[in-house]
């Protein structure tokens, strides 16, 4: 054989090889997830309803795909050990398939453990059986909670477990986005992608208050070396619309989270939104920065007690920066074009408004409301 020919084999032999989940989430996930609305109280006709609703109100156009169940679904295992849905559920398979007829994809939940977080049946000595039973029905989406599997796995052994249901899914041959909800522990950022993981949970969990919605956002800094196409780092899903904030810390929500190249995953009642909810969770130019396809996820570039700017390099060479004030009381809250490497003359766009602001020299100043935020792309 000639040398060429040689030198071709091994490079083929020495590629990686490709499976089905080699080429999902190369933007973050967006969609929306059962569990922060909902709880253990949902049923399938809540996630009809979510389908029927992103086809709908303009979220499926803005990007939303995943509809995702959380907890609670599960039922027990049948005679050959295959897992079935509860009676809140019934046929997963029926569900799934009319969650695609709305041009849209499902995911599901599991643990690893004997046991979701919930008490209902997980995967625990299942993995493969599981990973082939929800490529059968159709699903595209699998959060896998860590829970009671530190009943029966030790800590050091995180990895491996979450390797072992990835493998599986690989097996099962359909693409399906891997999340790991582990909370951050063990530093998952530093070893998530190895695992196979398309994201991977930061932190604890969020809830609907400024206060634990910003620590979480904010606490993201310094992660940014570990996010990009197909693995991201999770500060867990959208609080958008649920009640507990207000406005304008929806906007520093919504904000926040499209910097940090994060998952948007709604997590509301989507039958039930108001206007200005549904204005913020489908605002494009927003979106847009979450889904750069640089795939950078953005860093505070400065701060001054309880003001800061972040900034994220785009695709195009522009840079989106978010202004945030996380005092009591508005206050101008400066962009210095040196702390983004740039000087002189910049042009500045308002995504929130949706319209240019004019262009600036040295630095841009903006009034920011208290706990709000404001969001430009800035470009020469």
């Amino acid at each position: 054989m000639k040398s060429s020919a040689w030198l071709g084999l091994a490079l083929l032999l020495a590629a990686p090889v490709a499976h089905a989940q080699s080429h999902v989430a190369m933007t973050p996930p967006m969609g929306w997830n059962s569990w922060n609305h909902f709880a253990c109280r949902v049923t399938a006709a809540d996630v009809r309803g979510a389908a029927d609703a992103i086809a709908s109100n303009g979220m499926k156009e803005a990007g939303y795909i995943y509809v995702n169940i959380d907890d609670c679904w599960q039922g027990t295992r049948d005679a050959q050990g295959k897992i079935q849905a509860n009676e809140k559920f019934g046929d997963i398979k029926v569900l799934a398939d009319y969650v695609h007829s709305r041009g849209l994809k499902i995911g599901i939940y599991s643990s690893p453990g004997p046991k979701t977080c919930a008490g209902y049946e997980a995967s625990y000595q299942h993995e493969e059986q599981d990973a082939q039973t929800y490529a059968a029905w159709g699903i595209d989406y699998l959060k896998y909670d860590w829970c009671s599997a530190s009943r029966v796995y030790r800590p050091e052994e995180m990895p491996a477990v979450y390797t072992k249901m990835h493998d599986a899914l690989v097996k099962a041959g359909r693409p399906i986005v891997y999340s790991l909800c582990q909370y951050g522990l063990d530093l998952v950022w530093r070893w998530g992608a190895s695992v196979g993981g398309n994201l991977w949970r930061t932190t604890d969990d969020i809830s609907d208050r400024y206060d634990r919605m910003s620590v979480i956002g904010f606490d993201q800094d310094g992660l940014e070396p570990f996010a990009g196409p197909g693995h991201w780092n999770d500060p867990d899903m959208l609080e958008v619309g649920n009640g507990g904030m207000s406005h304008d810390e929806y906007v520093t929500h919504m904000t926040l989270w499209s910097l940090l190249a994060a998952p948007l995953l709604a997590g509301n009642d989507l039958s039930k939104m108001t206007t200005d909810t549904l204005a913020i969770l489908t605002n494009h130019e927003v979106i847009a920065v979450d889904q750069d396809q640089k795939g950078v996820q953005g860093r505070r570039v400065a701060q001054e007690g309880p003001l800061e700017v972040w900034a994220k390099p785009l695709a195009d060479g522009s840079f989106a920066v978010g202004l945030f004030n996380r005092g009591q009381s508005q206050n101008p809250v400066v962009l210095n074009f040196k702390d983004i490497g740039m000087s002189g003359e910049l042009h500045v766009r308002d995504l929130w408004l949706g319209r240019d602001v004019g262009t600036f020299r040295d630095r841009y100043e903006a009034q920011v409301p208290r706990h709000g935020a404001a969001l430009i792309r800035v470009w020469r």
